[in-house]
């Protein structure tokens, strides 16, 4: 039997935990959709928000930081009517407020991904969890990369969010140590290890 974390309860998560989570991610555009679908997570379950992120991908320029970053209060008032996405106006307008955080940041540090990896010093942390259960919810590093977006003006980036973040974009590898997909991960991770940020 093919053995995955213990998180995995249905197809679509199976399906995002072998493909994507934990694999270490340095694509701009794929990272700002991590930070905007974990901040949309907030309060709800992962699973709402695979399920929704088909509609987040439609009604957020497939997560192109430039095209996000124009949008006007219209398209706020359009995306609170929009049942493809979590219709929450706070969560809306952060995301449009991140992406111009996001540009802040690329300008500063040339890109986001240059940004978010320092705080691990562009390697992934290898946990060896037995279950799941025993990741934490927060972490050091994740309350300082909290306080690295913050001073950006970047909303819905708490330490919990920021290290839900940190699990999904490969920055921390939380795979349990019987998973498939642990040693995947931690192989590609050390691949990473020798890119400079430019």
């Amino acid at each position: 039997m093919t053995q995955r974390c213990n998180w995995v309860s249905s197809e679509a998560l199976a399906q995002y935990h072998d493909a994507e989570w934990g694999v270490p991610s340095r694509d701009d555009q794929h990272l700002f959709e991590m930070l905007v679908l974990e901040g949309a997570q907030a309060g709800l379950s992962w699973s709402t928000i695979l399920n929704k992120r088909a509609g987040y991908r439609r009604s957020f320029a497939d997560f192109d930081i430039e095209k996000v970053a124009r949008f006007t209060p219209k398209h706020v008032d359009a995306l609170v009517l929009d049942e493809s996405i979590v219709r929450h106006r706070g969560k809306i307008e952060a995301a449009i407020n991140n992406a111009r955080a996001v540009q802040q940041i690329q300008t500063e540090h040339g890109s986001l991904a240059n940004f978010v990896w320092s705080f691990v010093d562009q390697t992934p942390i290898q946990n060896e969890w037995a279950s799941y259960k025993h990741a934490p919810a927060s972490t050091e590093i994740s309350d300082a990369l909290s306080k690295g977006l913050k001073r950006y003006g970047c909303k819905f980036v708490g330490s919990t969010i920021c290290y839900a973040f940190m699990q999904a974009v490969g920055m921390v590898n939380d795979h349990e140590t019987n998973c498939m997909c642990r040693a995947k991960c931690a192989a590609l991770g050390k691949k990473g290890r020798n890119r400079k940020a430019v």
